[in-house]
């Protein structure tokens, strides 16, 4: 195939506070059009569509088809949306748009297409650990995601503990799974709120920061995070979780009031692309406990702004951090507490992980996933046609 490829992306699952959702969905397109200008991306997106796309340089590009319906605030997955658009929809718009390749970001792609698809399957947690959605979701989201492993062409994980776990747990066969790991911008391409403004509007004062992005639901085990802050040796640190309210923020915040942190652990709801820059460039370290993850995107964010971290020894967070990060066992509060200790009491380690860190960050970057991405969608072809 000679000419651009014409690319349909599944966005419906995008909303504004959708997290690593969005910044998947807003580089992977910078990156297909970066490494390939000539390519042709109809996205496919509800009334949600968050500014964080249509504002960017590049969205001029891209044709975005709008359809009625919104993502359910505060919950994983809307399954009656999800299917709709995934059964129904989705293969319609394909055929209209005489696209080549259909690529579903959030574990969903039409089964039933005629054009050629690829589904991301972003991980399975909801399957491993209870608590992780309710019932409904749950059921929406097995049910999506058995048929997109299933019936696609090709699927994409985006970790090698990501492929392993579809091996494992869905027995997909490893020849049918392309690896594409997720990256970071170079710093300094987000404008960011200055240190001493974000500082006094958040009321931070002159406190190290312990960072924590991460969407506020159980698998992410910040309630282990908290317990930590109690056992610290540093005094002055206090824990800063950016990120939409849910249910288990009520939990936390019972939490540290419980163990006598609550003035140390800062919940600051929602912030913007610009406030979420500045509290990395001012955190003094980052930490990220969760249980499991498909990937990890903001360990990697933070190493890229120069800050030591910490994470779990669990699913693909060691994967990413590729030795530049400390390890902990999640289900340790003292591990963590310890962990947390050495980031801010030794300025050797921690300077020698900032720098670990940066070269890590030259081997993740987007332009490679988009590169990873097209490939993925010419084998994708290349199975249709060849049957």
């Amino acid at each position: 195939m000679n000419r651009p490829l014409r690319v349909g992306l599944n966005l419906f699952h995008v909303a504004p506070d959708a997290g690593g959702t969005v910044t998947y969905a807003r580089e992977l397109m910078r990156g297909l059009l970066a490494v390939e200008p000539e390519t042709q991306i109809a996205a496919f997106v509800t009334e949600q569509l968050p500014d964080t796309l249509t504002g960017a340089a590049w969205a001029g590009a891209v044709e975005w088809v709008r359809v009625p319906g919104r993502v359910t605030g505060g919950r994983p997955w809307n399954a009656f949306l999800s299917m709709w658009s995934q059964w129904a929809l989705e293969p319609v718009l394909a055929r209209a748009r005489r696209l080549d390749v259909l690529h579903g970001q959030a574990n969903a792609v039409a089964p039933l297409s005629a054009v050629p698809t690829v589904a991301t399957i972003l991980d399975l947690t909801w399957m491993h650990l209870r608590g992780t959605m309710r019932g409904r979701d749950r059921l929406g989201m097995e049910v999506v995601t058995r048929a997109s492993v299933l019936r696609a062409d090709r699927l994409i994980a985006i970790s090698n503990a990501a492929r392993d776990d579809l091996v494992q747990t869905l027995g997909v066969h490893p020849d049918r799974i392309d690896v594409t790991p997720l990256g970071v911008r170079p710093t300094g391409s987000t404008p960011r709120t200055p240190k001493p403004e974000l500082r006094r509007a958040l009321k931070l004062g002159d406190r190290r920061i312990v960072l924590c992005v991460a969407q506020k639901r159980v698998h992410k085990n910040i309630d282990a995070l908290v317990r930590a802050m109690s056992l610290l040796r540093a005094s002055d640190a206090v824990l800063v979780l950016p990120g939409s309210p849910t249910p288990y923020e009520d939990e936390l915040r019972r939490l540290a009031a419980d163990r006598g942190v609550a003035d140390r652990v800062r919940f600051l709801g929602y912030v913007g692309s610009e406030d979420l820059e500045g509290l990395y460039a001012a955190a003094s370290c980052f930490v990220l406990p969760s249980k499991m993850e498909g990937f990890g995107l903001p360990l990697l964010e933070a190493m890229q702004h120069d800050v030591p971290a910490a994470c779990s020894r669990a699913s693909a967070l060691p994967e990413v951090a590729g030795g530049a990060a400390l390890l902990f066992d999640p289900l340790d509060d003292q591990a963590i507490a310890e962990a947390v200790d050495r980031l801010l009491g030794d300025p050797q380690l921690a300077a020698d992980l900032a720098r670990r860190g940066r070269v890590r960050c030259t081997q993740l970057t987007w332009e490679r996933t988009a590169e990873a991405t097209l490939v993925s969608y010419r084998r994708s072809i290349a199975q249709r046609r060849d049957g």
